[in-house]
Formats: structure tokens, sequence, C-alpha cells
């Protein structure tokens, strides 16, 4: 009897000892600062400064880094208009890494004498005086991402070769079939719908090289010149 009741008091005190050891982890993990926030580092971001993403982000120094909801510091990161994808993870024992996308601006659009930068899904990056010379204007009745003319327009301005993007100033869509570019010497290219892109583009550059001052390739078999 005496060494059943020793074999239990030892299996207790392993089972004290384990509870103890468990319960001291939980709380270091959980509760304590030893394993809390001290460094959050910024990835990927090129033009939105990190201490604003740092701000954004709102995590307190030290909070334990297991309690961190990374869904939620995402979340607030993607509250900067610039901002396109954010992906916070965890790096023990101190670190959380927020990586960061930004968005890029295709094209500019006129907003009340202002030149507002959107980006390739139609959403507004930046607001500036002047937009910059590199990037065609986009003339349209409705501006915004939910409107078909500026989708079908943004698919044009993204499927578009280097080489003839960069002799475009202007791109007009009264609708979603109805777009045209204005190059740089003044002519004018009908375009049509976004569709079919690759063998507009090809069309376009073989005439380009015959004097005219409207090209419709809206329909890339049957071109007309004016």
């Amino acid at each position: 009897m005496r060494g059943l009741r020793g074999g239990g008091a030892r299996r207790a005190f392993i089972v004290l000892l384990t509870a103890g050891v468990v319960g001291t982890a939980a709380w270091l993990v959980f509760v304590s600062p030893v394993l809390g926030v001290r460094t959050v580092q910024i990835v990927g971001n090129l033009t939105v400064p990190t201490e604003e993403i740092k701000k954004q982000a709102a995590v307190p120094e030290l909070q334990p880094l297991a309690t961190v909801d990374l869904a939620t510091v995402e979340g607030r990161v993607l509250g900067i208009r610039k901002i396109a994808t954010a992906r916070a993870a965890r790096s023990w024992p101190g670190t959380l890494t927020i990586e960061v996308v930004e968005r890029e601006p295709v094209a500019v659009v006129p907003v009340n004498g202002k030149a507002a930068l959107i980006d390739r899904e139609g959403v507004v990056t930046e607001i500036k005086d002047v937009g910059p010379p590199r990037l065609p204007v986009l003339k349209l009745d409705r501006p915004g991402p939910g409107d078909p003319a500026t989708k079908a327009a943004l698919e044009v301005v993204n499927a578009l070769p280097p080489a003839l993007a960069q002799r475009v100033d202007e791109i007009r869509a009264t609708s979603a079939d109805g777009i045209s570019l204005l190059l740089s010497d003044g002519r004018e290219v009908i375009w049509g719908g976004p569709d079919r892109a690759v063998d507009k583009a090809r069309v376009l550059a073989e005439l380009l090289s015959r004097k005219a001052r409207v090209y419709d390739v809206s329909s890339p078999e049957v071109v007309t010149l004016k």
C-alpha cells in the first residue's frame, strides 16, 4: 500500500509540475511582454513612408506577439489609399512583419481642376495639381471603379504595348465600346471596345506610317483612314 501511495504522490507531483510549466509557458506567450512586439518591420513599400504604415497598423509596443490579430492589422493598413495588398506575419521572438504592395497609377483623370491618379482597378491613389506626363489622361463622363466605360478604358491602358502607350496622350471613353485614343502628334485612333487589343495594336502600328488624321481600328479586319 505504501508503494502505491508513493507512486500516486509522484504522479500527482508530475501533473502539478506539468501544469505549472504549461501555465508559465502560456503566461509568457499570451500575457507577458517577454515575447511582446519589439519591432514592426515593413516590407515592399516604395512611396508610402514606413512610419505612416506603422502608425496605421497601430500595434502597441510589447503587446504579446501571439495576441496580435493579423487580419485586423492588415485591414488597418489597407486603409491607406495607396496600398493594394497587405500581409502580416509573426517572426519570433518579437517581430511583426507587414508586407505590402502599393497601387501603381496607370492613368490620370481630371477632377475639379486637379489630377486624380488611378490604378488599373480604377482606384484613386492620390490627387495632384498636375498629373505625371508619362501617364495618359482619361476623359470619362462618370469616372469610377463601377463605371463600365472607366473599366473598359483601363483595360485598353493595361493592354497597350509600351511602344504605343508612350505615344498616347489621352484616352476618351464615351461608353464601354466607344473608346478613342489621342496621340501626342494630334492624330486620333478610334479603338472601339477593349476586346482584341493585340490585333488592334498590331494593325495600328502598321497604319501609323501612313498619313491620316483619323485611324479606325475598331474592327481590325476592316480599317479605315481619314
